[in-house]
């Protein structure tokens, strides 16, 4: 884990000023992140917690809602016509005759993929799945999802792009809606490619119109605005995941952690005031570290020896600094069940804060856990306990988000309305001298 420098190091500003190399190194801490920093203080923060595998956003964002990389059910520009890969980056020979995602490729069919890139659709089940059919409402809100709306610059469709001067040099550009942070669209049963509308308010979260028993064909792929109009509405989902537009995504280079705090606040402060929050929990995780530099070694809970694997000698990667038992010495299956490689992790730390009426105040968790540990808190609330891939997803071995809860102690009038801009506290009604001091 030290080679930050090295190897994702890239220049950058002062804008106006000479390039700063060793950017990578950089830190923000509560003058910066300040709103962070108070959610941090007043709720709960897990400081260990990692990526579930190597890799960026798309491996990150699939285990998010799937605990599994491994297995096509269809794909193109992935390898050329003799079985070499086209994208080694992105994808690995799993070692019984499939692929394992590995990076960034975007997810086949949807209207705003890259058509020279390549395009995978997914195999087996997503959270999205077991939630469908238990009929319960969720949804995924990203922004820039909704290719309708005309920006006030202009811009529209897949080319949306709500700030084109984002940080850099020289400055990075990007579209709001990036077509591999959304890890639904990589599954038949769960996307949406041509990005269709909702019917109506009354329709976010449903599989069904209201009233019939017609699928309604935004299939639980939504804008960040549909968010806001559903919670309005007070149709709010029982499970909703967010992701902001790129520019307020917090990536490095197109992004910055500014823009980030303003759209947590505005989504945090937002839920507060509603009657929904008494019964709500927030939990603030992020798709990959790649970016800013963060030292600590990784527990292995999952080997492989791909090509691609290279943290312990070139083609291995089983064993971290942390272990507190052996790494298994068979990986865990891939889609077909059958043990795959390419799925090494746990991967790097990843900051993780849960905001609730029930969150420990003040509190930092040490449970070993992983971006599956979201999946396993809706299993076990919502799904019976139910696995996406018992064997195979990462949720089955996952550590549990509860430790950061204290389910005897709801506070339903806990809100912390913090200032936008700055991320300063507004307005905090509990009482402050009744925390948990575990920092």
């Amino acid at each position: 884990m030290d080679g930050f420098p090295a190897f994702t190091d890239t220049e950058g500003p002062p804008p106006g000023g000479p390039p700063i190399a060793g950017l990578v190194m950089g830190y923000y801490d509560g003058n910066t992140v300040t709103a962070l920093w108070n959610y941090a203080q007043h709720f709960a923060l897990n400081d260990n917690s990692w990526t579930t595998t190597f890799g960026p956003s798309t491996p990150g964002a699939l285990n998010l809602i799937a605990g599994q990389t491994n297995g096509f059910d269809a794909s193109i520009n992935v390898v050329d016509g003799t079985g070499k890969l086209l994208h080694g980056t992105h994808e690995v020979k799993d070692g019984v005759g499939g692929f394992t995602e590995i990076g960034d490729g975007d997810p086949l069919l949807d209207v705003c993929s890259s058509p020279t890139l390549d395009q995978v659709t997914m195999h087996g089940k997503n959270i999205g799945d077991l939630l469908n059919a238990r009929h319960i409402t969720w949804g995924w809100f990203e922004g820039g999802f909704d290719l309708t709306v005309v920006n006030p610059n202009g811009t529209t469709g897949c080319a949306r792009e709500t700030d084109p001067t984002a940080p850099g040099t020289p400055a990075f550009t990007s579209a709001d809606y990036i077509p591999h942070h959304e890890p639904f669209q990589y599954y038949a049963s769960t996307r949406n490619p041509t990005h269709a509308r909702p019917t109506s308010v009354a329709a976010i979260g449903h599989s069904t119109v209201p009233g019939t028993n017609k699928p309604d064909p935004a299939n639980h792929q939504y804008d960040i605005n549909d968010f806001f109009a559903a919670l309005k509405a007070g149709n709010l989902p029982a499970v909703s995941f967010l992701k902001a537009a790129a520019f307020e995504d917090g990536h490095a280079g197109y992004s910055d952690p500014l823009d980030e705090q303003h759209f947590l606040v505005r989504v945090i402060n937002a839920l507060q005031m509603r009657p929904e929050w008494r019964e709500t929990a927030v939990v603030i995780a992020y798709d990959d570290s790649d970016g800013w530099y963060d030292h600590q070694m990784p527990p292995i809970v999952n080997p492989s020896t791909s090509p691609s694997d290279a943290l312990n000698a070139p083609g291995v990667c089983n064993s971290g600094f942390q272990q507190g038992s052996p790494t298994p010495s068979t990986p865990l299956n891939g889609a077909l069940g059958t043990p795959v490689q390419g799925r090494c992790g746990y991967g790097t730390r990843l900051p993780l804060l849960v905001v609730s009426p029930f969150a420990r105040r003040n509190h930092v968790d040490h449970t070993l856990t992983d971006q599956t540990s979201m999946i396993r808190f809706i299993e076990d609330n919502w799904l019976d306990g139910e696995r996406i891939q018992p064997g195979g997803s990462f949720d089955t071995i996952a550590g549990p988000l509860e430790n950061m809860f204290d389910f005897d102690r709801r506070d339903d009038e806990r809100r912390l309305i913090l200032n936008e801009t700055t991320g300063t506290v507004v307005s905090a009604n509990h009482d402050e001298d009744d925390q948990d001091n575990d920092r």
